[in-house]
């Protein structure tokens, strides 16, 4: 299992468009990729999943993936969280 923490920076938090991004960029992985906030954990596989949780900016949210790429999936989602700036 590999996890990391981020802090969102995006003003606006994360809301539909980055939220798809994410989806997108964790659904390229066999593994299992789960966004973790407030105590609750939803598939990041799911945009509906990821819109439930409302993260706000300066929030800080955990990535968990497990499965045989893992590793990749982690290093893609923290790249779509910086490139789109939308965490650090």
């Amino acid at each position: 299992m590999a996890e990391k923490t981020f802090k969102v920076t995006a003003d606006s938090g994360i809301h539909a468009r980055p939220a798809t991004q994410l989806v997108q960029a964790a659904g390229k992985f066999d593994a299992d990729v789960n966004l973790e906030y407030n105590g609750k954990s939803v598939n990041l596989k799911s945009i509906m999943g990821v819109m439930s949780l409302g993260i706000p900016q300066g929030a800080e949210i955990k990535i968990v993936a497990e499965g045989s790429d893992e590793s990749e999936a982690l290093v893609a989602i923290e790249e779509t969280l910086k490139s789109e700036g939308l965490g650090e």
